[in-house]
């Protein structure tokens, strides 16, 4: 047999490198590079196998841990994950910091590798600096976190451990039933440390997505649930969009006149303009879809994992309604006691379109869907005049309807924390893939790198992201990193003095009108954070970076930031005032959240009344 003198850090690259992936036929690269930022625990071991291949594999240099592996969900987000990034960084707090984002991606079921540095095999130094020690569990590290947002975990004592590890990585992180966050924990000693690899493992491999088909026996079943009910109603989800199902779905409504809804991981697949796209079902919903989904008799569930957005906590479907889901994953095509097709979404809508033509099924909703729709549009034409109550900044609700004309062709919005709860309900999208939210997780610092992974994939179109200064604070290094890589992102800040949507849920749940640690005020003399807001001016920060940026307090200067951003040649920011609690409201939704029962003030404790007497029309399970 046939082997290769290498370190583990250069067997790793090298085998990384020679990672494809195959789609419909189609076969393609699977390993596009490589995000880091180098410490004492991976600089001169994983480091110095990426200086000795640079020039067959990308490495990008981050500012921030978990903002840069974002980089790498939004890249393999935007490809419909069949394309990755691996992140690495230095052990201690700097693989720690990449725990959230490993959340980000598990929880999305996007798939991206993470390479943690830690201590040494051997043991000899320790404590090494940065090494986190327990007293009654040597094996336990720092890195072991991961564990709980991981959906394969690995750790190389060995180098010749390598290999099954590498394998069982590729493995999970092209299965569209369990993929998302990969860890590969990498001690500093055994990076540098040599083994005579077999030429075969580092080889060119190929990694074949096969799509799943659903069982006879249960389609026989979901054509019998669906013909006992007259009125259903379809959920699309991530899922959809992953098995790139959306004309399939599109052609399966039309021929049997079921309404579509969407979540935030599905939005964008089903174009806007289909008659029978109903737009956001959920707490971030559409009144049109929330109408229609209370009424439906049958729910199909494609691709998605029902959570409590998409659900309204489990309150948005008639407890009589029968559940059909179509899933990848087992344990999300169970959920709600459905009739469960675990399959791919395109084979499983194919399958369920060729029974239901054979029994001449038909929904019948009458002149409902078109007057529900009709109401939503009513709404959605009054939510474009809306004004500023102080006449300083503008409505932020305004400036989205504003927006969606702008950059509804050939861009890309992106978002993440509480902007995407605005943009699911109102805005429209005319072409795939350019509606990129991440919202699973809801991670705030998402926004900005989660922009520059989806233009890294897709260069020829313009990126916008939304974010709020709330997230902002959390993290913008990856602003920076863009002018650095020379990749023009395009980022659409929401100036509104704090976290104004949990200032709202405050409010809606009793508590003080003036937020309680939500709005970025001066301390006082009294001790509270009850003074004058904070006047940031972001876009002077903007510039500082080398971006190109403005502030806008104007319908016209909006317009005319946008229209500047256009012909920029570097990365832009537009700082946009707008006036706290201008989001867009609820449309027939209920969100359970933890209300106190017992409170000085009785607003709080009606609140907590109302929030129990809600869970009368919500399933317990």
């Amino acid at each position: 047999m046939a082997t290769k003198k290498l370190t583990m850090a250069q067997a790793l690259v090298e085998f990384l490198i020679n990672q494809y992936i195959v789609v419909d036929g189609v076969e393609s690269k699977f390993v596009h590079g490589v995000l880091a930022i180098f410490g004492h625990g991976n600089a001169v071991g994983l480091g110095q196998a990426l200086e000795e291949y640079q020039d067959q594999i990308k490495c990008i240099a981050g500012k921030n841990e978990q903002e840069i592996a974002h980089v790498g969900v939004g890249y393999a987000k935007q490809s419909r994950r069949r394309a990755i990034f691996a992140c690495t960084a230095s052990m201690g707090p700097g693989s720690l910091n990449m725990v959230t984002a490993a959340g980000t991606a598990s929880v999305n079921r996007i798939p991206i590798l993470f390479l943690p540095s830690e201590g040494f095999s051997d043991r000899q130094p320790d404590p090494a600096l940065q090494q986190m020690e327990h007293d009654q569990d040597a094996t336990l590290t720092a890195n072991d976190a991961f564990k709980a947002v991981s959906k394969y975990f690995d750790r190389i004592e060995r180098p010749v451990q390598l290999m099954t590890a590498m394998l069982n990585a590729m493995r999970t992180l092209t299965d569209p039933a369990k993929t998302g966050a990969v860890t590969i924990c990498i001690p500093q000693d055994v990076q540098g440390e040599p083994y005579d690899y077999p030429e075969e493992f580092l080889q060119k491999r190929c990694w074949y997505v096969d799509r799943a088909e659903p069982g006879k026996d249960v389609i026989k079943r979901a054509v019998a649930a669906i013909q006992a009910g007259k009125k259903p109603v379809i959920v699309s989800g991530g899922g959809t969009r992953y098995s790139d199902a959306g004309d399939e779905l599109v052609a399966f409504a039309n021929e049997f006149q079921i309404p579509i809804t969407e979540t935030q991981a599905g939005k964008g697949e089903v174009l806007s303009d289909v008659d029978l796209n109903l737009g956001a079902s959920g707490i971030c919903g559409t009144l049109s879809a929330n109408l229609i989904c209370k009424k439906a008799d049958i729910i199909l569930a494609v691709g998605t994992k029902l959570n409590d957005f998409v659900t309204n906590s489990k309150a948005g479907y008639s407890k009589d309604a029968q559940i059909v889901s179509i899933n990848t994953n087992r344990m999300d095509a169970f959920k709600l006691e459905a009739v469960s097709i675990v399959a791919d979404a395109r084979e499983g809508i194919k399958a369920l379109g060729d029974a239901l033509r054979k029994v001449g099924y038909k929904a019948d909703w009458g002149t409902e869907l078109s007057e529900a729709k009709q109401a939503w549009a009513d709404i959605r034409q009054s939510l474009a005049k809306l004004e500023a109550k102080n006449g300083e900044n503008l409505n932020q609700t305004r400036v989205l309807m504003e927006l969606n004309p702008l950059l509804k062709h050939d861009n890309v919005v992106v978002s993440s924390g509480s902007l995407p709860s605005d943009l699911e309900r109102i805005w429209e999208v005319n072409h795939k893939g350019g509606y990129h939210a991440e919202y699973g997780f809801s991670c705030m610092s998402y926004e900005i790198s989660g922009a520059l992974g989806v233009k890294m994939f897709d260069p020829s179109r313009d990126v916008y992201t939304f974010i709020g200064d709330g997230a902002f604070m959390m993290g913008h290094s990856d602003l920076y990193t863009s002018i650095q890589e020379r990749t023009k992102i395009n980022v659409l800040l929401f100036n509104n003095s704090g976290h104004q949507c949990i200032h709202n849920l405050q409010k809606w749940q009793g508590m003080d009108k003036m937020g309680f640690a939500t709005e970025f005020r001066y301390r006082e003399a009294s001790g509270k954070l009850d003074g004058n807001l904070i006047d940031v001016k972001y876009a002077e920060l903007a510039r500082a970076y080398g971006a190109n940026s403005w502030r806008v307090t104007t319908i016209a200067e909006l317009h005319e930031a946008i229209a500047l951003s256009r012909q920029s040649e570097v990365s832009t920011l537009i700082e946009i005032m707008v006036e706290p609690g201008t989001m867009t409201e609820g449309y027939e939704h209920y969100w359970r959240v933890g209300t106190a029962e017992v409170a000085k003030k009785d607003s709080v404790v009606k609140a907590c009344k109302e929030m129990k007497a809600g869970l009368e029309y919500a399933r317990w399970y």
